[in-house]
């Protein structure tokens, strides 16, 4: 997980709500979200133009379905259903993401524009060479079960992510805490760069350091030694895992209970260091794209994220009692190449397949003016974003043939090309009940039968993709990455912990850690203008679009606050219920 992308549950950032993975690493970074003042970017429903950026008010809470107003306790969100690994160390959705942000805490959050501030720190300590991190925890924090709440239970979090047998996203290794990597490979029995002063202090020292190290250190979430810690040795991981769906933290909300496919409930803390939340119970209620609007209609739920069309958009703003937020997406849709299949080696294949697409047909088909087709693997609003030097890659069906005759996979007399004996077939695993890949099937199929390609598809749940995804198991499949503040990621790097694609390129693995590396940010901005270049030329996927994400709320809920950066999850301890 190195917190820079992560993997917007194949739906987020598509559609639904969105690697994958938050812990997951990779990002797009620190700019102010536009809640703009154009016509286009406003806030209310004045103008002819379409709000596409900011927050359309609620005009009317009267309309207020009963479904709603008789629930005065409680908010229902709407999401598509948790994997149920509700663990720090191993969570792969967004979904799950969200109840580990509910339930845990870390010294460090980000805020609404990208940026970090002290959460569970009541200061951090930066040696001048940044090799040095001293962490003050805030006194008299206590988990859920009153157990108090120590710096070495954070100890103890890094040590299981220096594992030899830990298989999560997180790449702590690439931050080069000292003794880590000797922990890791059996050479030593502790990590000396991790000392613990005393129960509110420790000490983190790196060998090297990193624009991010701070940022990164400051995210991994404080987990209960003494609950998560009974039965662990080193190189077995199990009696963790176990407690996946029983998590216990300092956080907001206390898990009471989860119906795989149905909700996932929650009491307030009463203890909360930051304050006892207002709403007593909050539940994740789980919606699909056929009933997630329908839902809020009745006031099953007080919140979703809808995706965002012309239609919708309107259909919420007559509802009357929703704030409908509209905001740049920070992420990205795309779809993914097996780089182990040698079909997908050669970079002419991946160009040709992309320039034969018709991305700019889907994405309006799908979005309208609330998406645009992308080139490279970042937000616009990042700070590392660039246009220079970047190829659009144009829908051309006759380029995309001339490249693929280069290539070496001639027309065969059945239409089909084939290279070495082999026909140039393609299985796409597509999401169900997903708008963007109903959307992208058949311009898909027709655009690569006229290049002579054969495609078939396999229709699977989300989770059945994450599944084949973790196997290697395909040959292409649509999903989304949901980027972090910081443009760090180990996605395209070779063997990378979020490379899920076997993708490998010598000069982007150089650049990336060149980019980690720099503490300036102009200079940063250098070194990602060159990687971005580098994967727009070589393609390591078909990037499709960035879109906009709408989480309309009802008008009865204040105290959220959603940015591109900052999830609603962040805030519910600050919720309120107008009465």
């Amino acid at each position: 997980m190195m917190q820079t992308k992560k993997w917007v549950s194949l739906l987020m950032m598509l559609t639904i709500v969105g690697v994958l993975f938050a812990g997951c690493s990779g990002g797009a970074n620190e700019a102010q979200p536009q809640q703009g003042n154009a016509d286009n970017k406003t806030e209310g429903n004045e103008g002819s133009a379409p709000v596409t950026e900011g927050v359309i008010k609620a005009t009317d809470l009267t309309q207020n379905p009963p479904g709603a107003t008789n629930r005065k306790d409680n908010i229902v969100v709407g999401m598509t259903s948790p994997k149920g690994v509700f663990n720090p160390l191993f969570w792969q959705t967004t979904y799950d993401l969200y109840v580990v942000r509910t339930v845990f805490d870390s010294f460090l959050q980000v805020k609404a524009d990208g940026t970090y501030e002290n959460s569970l720190a009541d200061k951090v300590d930066v040696s001048p060479d940044g090799l040095k991190y001293t962490f003050h925890l805030k006194p008299g924090v206590k988990y859920s079960d009153g157990t108090p709440v120590t710096v070495k239970d954070y100890a103890f979090v890094l040590k299981v992510l220096h594992d030899p047998n830990y298989d999560g996203e997180t790449d702590v290794l690439s931050f080069k805490i000292k003794g880590g990597k000797e922990y890791h490979d059996g050479k030593a029995n502790d990590i000396s760069g991790i000392k613990v002063i005393d129960d509110n202090t420790v000490e983190v020292t790196v060998t090297e350091a990193t624009a991010y190290t701070k940022d990164f250190l400051g995210e991994q979430y404080f987990m209960p030694e003494a609950y998560y810690g009974k039965g662990f040795k080193k190189g077995n991981l199990d009696s963790i895992k176990a407690l996946n769906n029983k998590p216990i933290g300092s956080g907001q909300y206390v898990l009471k209970s989860f119906s795989p496919g149905q909700q996932v409930v929650f009491d307030a803390n009463p203890n909360y260091f930051k304050g006892a939340p207002k709403v007593k119970s909050v539940i994740f209620k789980t919606t699909t794209e056929e009933t997630n609007l329908s839902m809020l209609q009745t006031g099953e739920t007080d919140m979703d994220n809808i995706t965002v069309t012309e239609d919708n958009v309107e259909e919420l703003k007559a509802l009357g009692f929703l704030d409908v937020n509209i905001m740049p997406t920070n992420g990205y849709g795309y779809i993914a190449f097996n780089h182990k299949e040698k079909k997908f080696k050669d970079p002419k294949v991946r160009q040709a397949l992309t320039i034969g697409l018709n991305r700019k047909e889907i994405v309006q088909g799908v979005y309208g003016p609330y998406a645009n087709v992308i080139n490279i693997p970042q937000s616009t609003e990042s700070w590392s974003y660039t246009d220079e030097g970047i190829n659009k890659y144009e829908f051309d069906t006759a380029k995309a043939k001339a490249l693929l005759d280069e290539a070496g996979w001639k027309v065969g007399a059945d239409g089909i090309r084939e290279k070495d004996g082999e026909k140039l077939t393609i299985n796409f695993s597509a999401t169900a009940d997903n708008p963007v890949v109903e959307a992208l099937l058949p311009i898909m199929s027709n655009n690569y039968k006229e290049l002579g390609i054969k495609l078939t598809s396999e229709t699977l749940d989300f989770n059945a993709i994450m599944d084949k995804k973790d196997t290697g198991k395909f040959d292409m499949f649509f999903a989304a990455w949901g980027l972090t503040p910081d443009p760090d990621t180990t996605t395209f790097i070779s063997n990378g912990a979020q490379n899920d694609i076997g993708y490998s390129n010598k000069k982007v693995d150089e650049l990336t850690l060149a980019g980690k590396h720099e503490l300036d940010q102009e200079k940063r901005k250098l070194i990602y203008k060159q990687l971005y270049q580098e994967l727009n030329k070589d393609l390591p996927t078909i990037f499709m679009y960035q879109r906009r994400d709408m989480w309309p709320v009802n008008g009865r809920v204040s105290g959220l606050e959603i940015t591109p950066y900052k999830d609603f999850e962040f805030t519910l301890h600050n919720a309120q219920i107008a009465q």
